[in-house]
């Protein structure tokens, strides 16, 4: 457990607040959630009625009654507690978000480009609002116009500032978040308590966590057992009656208490909430806790190529002229139709000409030029300048533009375009007065070090596979880069489909990163749908976790927090099994050595006396809830081991040390009791 770690467990502002809510989760409603914790507190319930009234009634040897009575207490409210430790740091968290939603004042346009300032939370999808320097972003919304660096810190925790803009995959901008520099335009996407921030303060609160499958089998599971030893407690008396004794209600209590599988029926619902917010800590939302569980089993992970495995922007990277044109020439034709091109393929043009040619950016009203802009019809824009007319656009409608009665020789255009095609990246044309210049190279930037993390995913038995809408020959080049196991190459959402299909046919679990509205069915196919919190609203919408820091690589910590709250359910649940059947030695002989004296052989640990052996053992019950919190709320350590080995491991440590720590912890607890004079 590292330090950090440790102080966020062991922080007063947590654990203070954990306390009284451990008394509120008392109520009925609360404690029917966790079966066998309700069936404890019933039956503590029971016990203090009958309490009270062999006080009234001036009873005998109420003492050790009041002893059990109390520490049958203390383990619901360990169990609540527990619970509430794993709640608070996710409210510690969502306190810190609202500060954050504080009443902001928004600058929303009007047609004419005025504004008026408006309260934040009276904004509609669909407004259009201007943010400035040192202004909060008032809404979630999607950037239309300008660029800007905004500091995120509020909801990834970055203190470091990141780009927003029109076009891309930077385009997002999420309600609390600040810009430092320039300015944009945002048009609003979601309306006043709907917001990004709003969800992610009603999850982290845990207050609507959904139970995973595994967590509902083994609840119900926890139920089974229990009813079983109420069936099994209430037959002791006969038994008893038999041997011409009687057992004391209170000493059948304590006997159901520890039979039934109280320390993992406590310790459940905190390790289910610790696990979401190992995520959070992660910067990374889960929507459910079957999310979570499901992340910890991935065979396939399917990735978006656009925003997820490369930055999403295509940068200029090369211009590469034709014979007899130098490459400042084409430098500063690409550079006059690029600048008033405000998509970022456009601005990287101009800053590849300045940085490389020294060519700076001239004031388009001053030349009086004409811009042309792009259209997905003629994928074509430019600019008129000087009496003169300059083209850039994809190669075959550049082309199909030329005057055919001028012969030009497009080959050496092809072959350059071919070649830029080949290395994964995507050729324009550059033509001047009907006479082509040469190509400007855009490039795809993948990532930095998603080829070191793709390796460690394949090292932990996962299967990558890039989806793009790129050519065959492009997206084998990006692959091959980025180092991904497969790819599906020109895919359309129906492919993408499809694909999660035929995988989960095969009995495999698939995870889905993706950031785009095309990405949105096959984030809701997939068993984990990760969108990147850059991505569109309908990305986030349909994933069922949203990674903050836009990471995709981010599910290796997602698949090993799954695999970790998998592994520490399973640890504990064996060592509370285990932990049972010493409490059984403890317990059993004792209660019945006066009628059965034959079973005196059994009092393994030699414990004082029946009523001290019977104290110990619900003490020992009690404190053992209150010593597993941390191991609960941290996990157990994820170790890259086969299930096998996995399961030899849990057996060793927490099947014989849940039988060593009861038979040692019962016998020092009945040495302390007997040594005071308790019993």
């Amino acid at each position: 457990m590292d330090q950090s770690n440790s102080a966020r467990m062991f922080d007063a502002r947590i654990l203070v607040p954990a306390i009284g809510d451990a008394f509120r989760k008392l109520d009925p409603r609360s404690l029917a959630r966790n079966p066998v914790m309700f069936v404890v507190a019933v039956v503590s319930a029971l016990t203090t009625v009958l309490l009270l009234r062999d006080l009234l009634t001036g009873a005998e040897r109420t003492g050790f009654s009041v002893q059990v009575v109390a520490w049958l207490w203390f383990t619901v409210l360990f169990a609540n507690f527990a619970e509430a430790v794993a709640e608070g740091r996710g409210k510690a968290q969502a306190e810190s978000l609202r500060r954050t939603r504080s009443e902001t004042q928004a600058k929303l346009l009007s047609e004419g480009g005025d504004f008026r300032i408006v309260p934040g939370n009276s904004l509609k999808p669909g407004d259009v609002v201007l943010v400035e320097p040192g202004d909060i972003i008032p809404s979630d919304g999607e950037v239309i116009a300008g660029v800007a660096s905004v500091n995120e810190a509020a909801i990834t925790g970055e203190s470091a500032p990141v780009i927003r803009e029109s076009g891309g995959d930077r385009s997002a901008v999420t309600g609390g978040t600040q810009v430092l520099s320039d300015w944009i335009k945002v048009r609003i996407t979601a309306a006043a308590g709907s917001t990004f921030i709003d969800k992610m303060i009603a999850l982290v609160e845990g207050a609507e966590r959904q139970k995973a499958p595994n967590e509902i089998a083994l609840n119900i599971l926890l139920a089974g057992m229990t009813l079983i030893f109420v069936l099994a407690v209430v037959t002791i008396p006969s038994f008893a009656g038999y041997a011409g004794g009687q057992v004391p209600v209170i000493v059948l209590v304590a006997l159901f208490v520890t039979l039934i599988p109280t320390t993992i029926g406590a310790l459940l619902s905190a390790i289910g909430i610790a696990g979401m917010d190992r995520l959070v800590r992660f910067n990374v939302l889960a929507m459910s806790g079957r999310a979570v569980e499901a992340a910890g089993d991935v065979d396939t992970l399917l990735l978006d190529k656009t925003g997820t495995i490369t930055l999403g922007n295509r940068q200029a990277a090369e211009f590469r002229p034709l014979r007899g044109i130098t490459e400042l020439e084409l430098a500063d034709a690409a550079q006059l139709a690029s600048l008033a091109d405000e998509t970022p393929e456009g601005r990287s043009i101009t800053v590849l000409a300045k940085e490389k040619y020294g060519i700076r950016g001239r004031d388009m009203a001053s030349l009086n030029a004409q811009f042309v802009p792009f259209t997905a019809q003629t994928r074509i824009s430019g600019v008129d300048v000087d009496g003169s007319s300059i083209r850039k656009g994809a190669v075959e409608a550049v082309l199909r533009q030329l005057d055919p009665t001028i012969r030009q020789d497009t080959r050496e255009l092809q072959r350059i375009a071919d070649d830029i095609a080949k290395q994964g990246g995507t050729p324009l044309a550059v033509v001047r007065d009907g006479r082509l210049l040469g190509v400007i190279y855009l490039k795809d930037i993948v990532k930095g070090g998603i080829r070191e993390r793709f390796a460690e995913l394949r090292r932990m038995g996962i299967r990558t596979v890039m989806i793009t809408g790129d050519n065959p020959m492009t997206a084998a080049a990006i692959a091959a880069e980025a180092g991904v196991d497969d790819f599906l190459a020109q895919a359309t959402p129906e492919m993408k489909l499809d694909l999660i299909r035929q995988e989960q046919a095969k009995g495999k679990l698939v995870a889905m990163c993706g950031d785009g509205t095309n990405d949105a069915p096959a984030l809701a196919q997939a068993d984990v749908g990760v969108a990147m919190n850059t991505g569109t609203v309908a990305a986030r919408e349909a994933g069922n976790m949203v990674d903050l820091d836009s990471d995709p690589t981010k599910l290796i910590e997602v698949v090993e927090i799954g695999k970790q709250l998998l592994m520490t359910r399973g640890a504990l649940t064996t060592f509370s099994i285990a932990n049972d059947i010493a409490k059984y030695f403890a317990i059993i002989p004792a209660m019945f050595l006066a009628f059965y004296p034959q079973l005196s052989g059994l009092n393994v640990m030699g414990l004082a006396s029946p009523e001290s052996a019977i104290l110990s053992a619900i003490i020992f019950n009690a404190l053992i809830i209150v010593a597993l919190i941390p191991l609960s709320l941290q996990g157990v350590k994820y170790r890259a081991i086969g299930a096998g080995a996995l399961l030899s491991r849990n057996l060793l440590v927490y099947g014989l040390g849940g039988i060593l720590v009861p038979f040692a912890g019962i016998k020092f607890i009945d040495m302390a009791i007997s040594a005071m004079g308790l019993v």
